[in-house]
Parts: C-alpha cells; structure tokens; sequence
C-alpha cells in the first residue's frame, strides 16, 4: 500500500548531520557551515519552526536571524529520546535502537521509558547501539546542561565521556557555553534547554506562559550570541515541534473496545502509538485501526516502516523493540490507554511525535561564525 506520507520541506536537513557537519566546519570541509575554531549546538527542546513563525514577534532575534534555508527535519518518531539520541550519535533510530518514548525490550513484556528507564528500570546502557559523536569524532566534547540530567543513563548513552557542566540557570547556562568554545579550539559545545518543551507539554505551546518561556529563550539567544567570539559558530535547533491537544481531542482505549482486541501492550506515546499484538493477531489488528482510524492517522505495520525507511535502516536487532502496528495521527488527536490508573499524563496539553509538518520540522538557525 501508499502511505501517503508527507515530503520534508525541500531545504530541510537531516538533524543526524549536525553535529558532524559542524566538527567538519571546524577542518574548514563542512558542506553547510562556513569554516569556525569552535562551535555550540543549542538545542531548545520542543521548538519547531511553525512555532517559532506563529510567535515570531515574541522571538524578535531568533527569527531575524533565521533565513529560509534555516530548517531542519527531524526523526521518527519525533520525540526527545530517538531525537537526541540521532543528533548525538549520528545515527538514524533504526541504528541506534531508541525507537520511541517507550518501547518494549524484545522477548519480554516490559515496555519501558526510554529517557529514564535506564535509571528506573534497569536498562541496560547497551541498550543504546550507537557509539556517541563524543567518542568517534576526536575532539574535545563538552555538555552543558541542567544539573540533575549529569548522572542520568540517558546522558552516558548519548553524551559518553564528554565532560559535563551543570548550570541551572538559563543566562549563566549559555555564557559558560561560550567561554568554553572559547578556551578551547577545535571543541565541540552541546548546550541544552528543556524549559520551553515542559512548559508546553504542562500548558500548551498557545499558552501565555509558553511565549514567556519562549522570550526568555530568546533574551538569552542574544546574550549568547553576544557571548562568543567571532570564530565560534553556532547552531540553534531543536529535538521536534509540537502541537496543542485540549482533552476534547484525545481518543481514550478502554477495556471492551474493539481497537484494543489482538493488542497485548501499548508503547510509544499518544501521537506515535506503538501496538505489541497477541502472537498471530498482528494482521487482525493492523486492519482493524486502518479502518477505523486511517482517515485521521497514518496506520501501518512494522514491515511498512522499515520499507519506508523513516527510522533509516532498522537493524534486526532493533526489529523487536518496534510495535507490530504504528500509528501517527495526522490530525490534531491524541490516542491513551484509559484502563491506566494514572491519569496524569491526560493533563499534558503540548504533543508531538508523529509525522506532521509542525512536529518534524525545526530551526537551523546559524550564529557567530555560521552566520
């Protein structure tokens, strides 16, 4: 069958070839970036470029300093786990194996987290198959980031052995990115924001306290373009976009409905449900959703996606933690598992991780030297 499945926009680039487009920049051979001593990728997580457009006057410097060709797409799904995990490692999800928010661990029932399960539930680092760009790129690696994120499992997965500094603060956060490009030719700087996504998630990017996180953002772009010296190049973009989903929009499973017969457990996240079916029962249930769901979602098997190469080459050891039935809303729907006890993550307003426009396409916006 056709997917039907929407083309990236024309000049978007692969979020994958950042990093290594930047280091290369740094040799003076990068295809994209102009030649620099060092340089900061700033990844405002849940930043997409619609979102950026539509609040464009609350984000006057970043959006004078974005051009057309400023655009990148990001993976599927289109949420933070596979994203990071693609942009650090270089590696599309099919490679490296993070293949959703949660995603079920092969011969066993446990779907387990995929940005914490490490640190919960015993994940092993293994786990995560792509070797960091920290380690195979040969030059100096420095994380800055929050804190609480400096022992986690996810950021030995994605970040390796490169040296990490926290910093609560958002302003002093960006300035410590700057003085270590700055101390150290050659260095590559990762420099992370998740302030902008929570708040999002919490109220909904439409939200008045999302455009205040996002002028805050934007204050301290300025400040960090202000930062860096002349041969530091920069790069702001993000991990995915989002999409507003008020409560009158979700679509609630709930014991007894047809759409759950033949489905043994749910991964992924309500807009890139991932659906583990009964041995058997996998055809059952691909054509039981494509009927009732496909004018409002992209509905397919496993096989379909590794046809359609949306998470690149899938090795076979990642076949397994793939559901047997994907499903994308295309409209701006969300799909829970009402038999949940847990109904907190129903009050979660922001969305992403399917396959629209507004979730895969984010800024490349070039500063310092890349400008």
């Amino acid at each position: 069958m056709s997917l039907s499945l929407p083309a990236d926009p024309p000049r978007a680039r692969s979020l994958t070839r950042v990093v290594p487009e930047m280091s290369a920049a740094l040799n003076g051979t990068s295809e994209w970036f102009a030649p620099a001593r060092s340089a900061i990728v700033w990844v405002i997580d849940g930043l997409g470029v619609s979102n950026l457009a539509a609040r464009a006057g609350h984000a006057r410097f970043l959006s004078e300093a974005r051009t057309r060709r400023d655009a990148a797409r990001t993976v599927f799904p289109s949420t933070t786990a596979a994203a990071l995990t693609s942009l650090l490692t270089g590696a599309l999800p099919g490679e490296h194996g993070i293949v959703g928010y949660r995603a079920r661990v092969p011969g066993t029932d446990d779907v387990v987290n995929m940005l914490r399960g490490w640190d919960t539930d015993g994940l092993p680092l293994s786990f995560q198959r792509a070797a960091p760009l920290s380690a195979t790129l040969g030059r100096p690696f420095f994380a800055v980031s929050r804190n609480e994120y400096a022992r986690t499992g996810f950021t030995a997965v994605t970040l390796g052995d490169a040296e990490f500094h926290g910093v609560d603060d958002l302003d002093e956060r960006v300035r410590v990115a700057a003085d270590l490009a700055a101390r150290h030719p050659g260095s590559l700087v990762y420099l992370y924001a998740a302030d902008l996504d929570a708040v999002g998630h919490k109220r909904g990017w439409e939200s008045d306290e999302w455009v205040a996180a996002l002028e805050r953002i934007d204050a301290a772009a300025r400040t960090l373009a202000a930062s860096v010296d002349r041969s530091t190049g920069v790069v702001v973009t993000s991990d995915h976009g989002m999409i507003d989903v008020p409560r009158h929009r979700h679509i609630l499973l709930d014991e007894g409905g047809d759409l759950l017969d033949g489905v043994r457990l749910i991964g992924g996240e309500p807009r890139m449900l991932q659906l583990y079916a009964e041995a058997g029962q996998a055809d059952a249930v691909l054509a039981r959703w494509r009927e009732a769901e496909g004018s409002r979602a992209w509905v397919f098997s496993r096989a379909e996606l590794e046809t359609s190469g949306l998470m690149g080459v899938v090795d076979p050891e990642v076949g397994g933690r793939i559901g047997d039935v994907i499903v994308a809303p295309r409209t701006g729907i969300a799909y829970y598992d009402d038999r949940l006890a847990d109904k907190a993550p129903q009050k979660m307003v922001g969305q992403h991780g399917s396959l629209t426009d507004e979730e895969r396409v984010v800024p490349l916006i070039r500063l310092g030297a890349f400008a």
